[in-house]
């Protein structure tokens, strides 16, 4: 028989790959090689025990200013779409961001958000609020956000074709699931606005929206033990991935 040929697909080419997934693919190459040595396959001098050293990257969130500016190139970028349907993904996309950097939702969650888990509310002092069910790898939580969080989701509903309650909020032009979360939109809106790569020149993806909520909330103050709640995540992994804030807070205090 002739070996099959196995050419690279020109579909998908991705930038960068993450020590995350490094690590990953790399346990499960060990496993593999321990089940191969099991069963004799392969002798045991191919045990694989070493790991490569990777440098811990640190997740980069936009700064206040990037995302101001942010704002204003997406309302740009939404007036120059030439047709119809380029509008209604921009401008979903659009507000999509302004949630997710509003609420800290993971992609996942994102994707599984329905209208039903949607639900306005009111502060104990009167104030406008939205709660949001959340759902995303394996687990669900309740998270609070801002009024605005809810104006957003208007925004969508209002030129969305899937607004039943166990519809969908982010779908695409004809009211199906959005598969990818407008990935390439957000690349080319990034790109636009010189904001695609981060300080450490990582591409930067949605994810990035996650951490700016992040960033923004620790340097407001917000406390860390109601963050990591409320982003549904350990007191130990902020302060690990977004001590650098704390950094930039004190700055008036030792400058």
């Amino acid at each position: 028989m002739k070996p099959i040929e196995v050419k690279p697909s020109d579909e998908r080419v991705v930038p960068f790959v993450s020590d995350s997934t490094i690590r990953f693919e790399m346990s499960i190459f060990g496993a593999v090689m321990n089940y191969a040595m099991k069963k004799r396959y392969v002798p045991a001098s191919q045990r694989f025990d070493e790991r490569p050293k990777l440098k811990t990257m640190r997740r980069d969130e936009f700064t206040l200013e990037e995302y101001r500016k942010l704002h204003t190139v997406d309302r740009k970028w939404i007036a120059e779409a030439d047709k119809p349907s380029s509008v209604w993904y921009r401008t979903v996309t659009y507000n999509l961001i302004l949630i997710a950097c509003n609420t800290g939702m993971r992609p996942a969650e994102m994707k599984n958000l329905r209208w039903r888990d949607i639900m306005p509310a009111k502060k104990p002092r009167g104030r406008e609020i939205v709660v949001l069910f959340v759902q995303g790898k394996g687990k669900s939580r309740k998270l609070v956000a801002p009024k605005s969080v809810g104006d957003y989701l208007e925004r969508i509903r209002a030129i969305s074709k899937a607004t039943a309650q166990d519809d969908r909020v982010f779908t695409n032009i004809t009211g199906k699931p959005a598969k990818t979360l407008y990935s390439s939109l957000i690349a080319d809106l990034l790109n636009e606005a010189n904001l695609r790569e981060g300080t450490q020149g990582v591409p930067r993806s949605t994810y990035c929206f996650r951490h700016t909520y992040a960033a923004l909330c620790l340097q407001e103050g917000v406390d860390v033990y109601f963050l990591a709640e409320q982003m549904g995540t350990s007191v130990h992994m902020i302060e690990g991935h977004y001590g650098h804030v704390n950094t930039i807070k004190l700055a008036d205090r030792v400058l």
